[in-house]
């Protein structure tokens, strides 16, 4: 990278740290830093949905996909339309509602209005981990893609630059300056996919000829997908909008339900298939570049051994000129980002509010709210420093993302289908669920088992959540 690359990036972060310390002097309550007053149009949270949903760490992962199995990894983001459409329908209504009349700023809290304070408890304690989980996926990610670029830069440095980076920006800005800013950060990440990334990266591997020749035909099939693949993306992410707790923040940041579900319709837009064939095909573009030689001078002469998720990364530094190797980097790091603060927000708010709610009454009476939101703001740090611990020990930025979204919905979904379609739902039920699922899913995931079919372990966790809350409700209905 030139000195052009640099200081366009150096001026990048500088700027996101300014915008994170001006609305950090607009904060004034938890509710601000959370849910940002709650007057937030469908444009703005549309696309920090999307933002924050797709983000850098599976623009990084969808780019790992592409280059690993070609454009049907496209198929991985659809399941993202689905869920945003579905969740636009059937969950928005009632949780926008709900929220405006309650006052809600959690997704934890609108479990209470249905089931007790232990079910409560357990669902944020379970989504903070979840999110935590996230965040470190995104810091890696940014790492990964600095080690890639720079050079210079080992992945541990790169680690602790992003991290903290990262946790600084989240804890001055709150929940208003990450939507605004992710709006920024995701017009700037597809405008450097569209206008620089794609364009330059198909000339440069000699276009659609070099392509075919350089790949088999599977790799330009939609078809080339096994269906357990499928099942897996299916059943880890499509349920993940109904349980996120960074988008309960968006719905009840929303200033009406009519705005949540507009942005919900257009966040789904863009995740397929604008994201998805944009994030692939350059990872199918860095594919042809490896064995073309085009990165050989980096030591990386074949595809054995070689991380997949760095593909991409690597062909930007190899084919992007001075100037715009820094724009490119900085969209994708602006991506980054944008999730990674989003997690950390949704991680901070599960544990302050659903988590510390005496220490928060007591911190009211004795300091106001201006003491909630620096009590806010010191946990964050400390959630976002175990968060860069994390990352350090994982080495894959799409397993971390899928097995914190497996956690999550494998634990959170079944009650929250049962708050919302069933007639009594049991708060004995929702806790054993919660327990099991989540048990389940860990479980099979640490313990490396070899699972039928090769189906996912969140599969199983959901079939045993919903197995122990049919079983409990039913019995408490007979007693």
């Amino acid at each position: 990278m030139g000195v052009a690359d640099y200081f366009v990036f150096v001026l990048y972060f500088v700027s996101m740290l300014g915008v994170g310390l001006f609305f950090s002097r607009k904060n004034h309550s938890a509710s601000d830093y959370f849910v940002g007053g709650r007057g937030m149009g469908a444009g703005h949270v549309g696309l920090s949905v999307v933002a924050t949903d797709v983000g850098g760490g599976f623009s990084i992962g969808l780019g790992g996909l592409g280059f690993a199995m070609g454009l049907a990894g496209s198929w991985m983001l659809f399941t993202g339309l689905i869920g945003a459409w579905l969740s636009a329908v059937l969950l928005i209504p009632k949780v926008s509602e709900m929220g405006r009349l309650k006052g809600l700023l959690t997704f934890p809290q609108f479990l209470g209005g249905f089931y007790n304070g232990r079910v409560v408890t357990t669902a944020a304690i379970i989504s903070a981990i979840g999110y935590i989980g996230f965040t470190s996926s995104q810091i890696l990610a940014g790492a990964k893609l600095a080690s890639a670029t720079f050079s210079s830069i080992d992945l541990n440095t790169a680690l602790l630059f992003m991290g903290v980076i990262a946790v600084v920006y989240t804890v001055l800005g709150g929940i208003k300056a990450v939507i605004y800013t992710d709006t920024v950060q995701w017009i700037l990440l597809i405008a450097g996919l569209v206008f620089i990334g794609l364009p330059l990266g198909y000339r440069a591997i000699g276009g659609w000829v070099a392509i075919e020749t350089t790949l088999g035909p599977s790799y330009l099939s939609l078809r080339s997908v096994a269906w357990q693949d499928l099942v897996n993306w299916a059943v880890t992410i499509v349920p993940i909008w109904f349980v996120g707790m960074t988008l309960y923040q968006r719905i009840f940041a929303c200033k009406s339900q009519k705005e949540a579900r507009r942005a919900w319709f257009i966040a789904g837009l863009f995740e397929w298939p604008i994201m998805a064939f944009m994030g692939v095909a350059l990872g199918l573009f860095a594919r042809v570049a490896l064995e073309q030689g085009m990165f050989a001078e980096l030591g990386h002469t074949g595809v054995s051994g070689f991380d997949a998720e760095m593909g991409l990364p690597i062909l930007l530094r190899t084919i992007l000129p001075t100037g715009l190797l820094g724009l490119m980097m900085s969209a994708y790091f602006s991506a980054i980002m944008s999730t990674a603060d989003s997690c950390l927000m949704a991680a901070s708010g599960n544990v302050v509010t659903d988590l510390m709610p005496k220490r928060v009454q007591r911190t009211t009476r004795e300091r106001g709210h201006v003491g909630v939101l620096r009590m806010s703001q010191w946990v964050t740090l400390g959630i976002g420093a175990a968060a860069l611990a994390l990352a350090s020990v994982m080495p894959n930025v799409l397993d971390l993302m899928l097995y914190s979204y497996a956690f999550m919905v494998s634990g959170l979904l079944v009650p929250v289908v049962a708050a919302l379609f069933g007639q009594s739902p049991s708060s004995r039920g929702a806790w054993a669920a919660m327990m099991g699922g989540g048990t389940v899913t860990l479980g099979l995931i640490v313990g490396g088992w070899d699972l039928p079919w090769g189906l996912d372990a969140n599969l199983f966790g959901i079939t045993a959540s919903a197995g122990l809350y049919g079983i409990i409700s039913k019995f408490e209905s007979s007693s």
